[in-house]
């Protein structure tokens, strides 16, 4: 494993550990050309700029609602299995 000198977190990349080294140095390498906003993850970066483009790439194949990040589309698909108490009349 590859151990933080800084905190003793433990991880079996070192790639991983690299970028966990970012939260200790304050590094944000990431940064949007569009509002400056900067970040240390490239997968935030990339999903920060769908807000920017408009792009939605994760849809329901239930209803058609478009998402720009796949967690969003996780937790929205829970509405279509989810049990309702109430029964319309």
């Amino acid at each position: 494993p590859f151990i933080c000198v800084e905190c003793g977190d433990s991880f079996r990349r070192s790639s991983a550990l690299r970028v966990h080294l970012r939260i200790h140095r304050g590094e944000r390498p990431y940064k949007c050309e569009e509002c400056g906003k900067t970040f240390r993850h490239s997968s935030a970066f990339g999903a920060h700029l769908r807000i920017h483009t408009g792009t939605k790439p994760y849809e329901c194949t239930e209803c058609g609602k478009s998402f720009r990040k796949s967690s969003t589309l996780k937790v929205h698909l829970k509405i279509h299995v989810a049990k309702k108490p109430y029964k319309c009349m």
